[in-house]
């Protein structure tokens, strides 16, 4: 037989008590590594809601807004590098004598 408060049988927290990690925390962390962009704002979110509530996944919101904004700035890191390899490869045909 099962007691209240005895903890058996999956027994829900108290009232006011948030149990379990914000959805959005974990996917701000996926996010980090499909779509970076929708990560940071998902990160953003996630924290402002944990904030407010006080459920957990503070750290996977942390680490999905770190990798998030790391992914994006590598991504137009590359994106101008490639820009200007492009730049740089036409204007080098353009030069010829006529």
């Amino acid at each position: 037989m099962s007691y209240p408060g005895s903890g058996q049988y999956g027994q829900p927290g108290q009232y006011g008590q948030p149990t379990g990690v914000n959805v959005l925390a974990i996917l701000s962390l996926v996010f980090a590594f499909v779509f970076a962009p929708a990560g940071i704002v998902l990160g953003h979110l996630a924290r402002r809601q944990i904030s407010r509530t006080g459920e957990q996944g503070g750290q996977l919101a942390l680490w999905g807004l770190i990798l998030s904004y790391l992914f994006t700035a590598l991504y137009v890191i590359g994106c101008c590098g490639w820009l200007a390899l492009v730049s740089w490869a036409g204007s080098e045909g353009s030069g010829g004598a006529y």
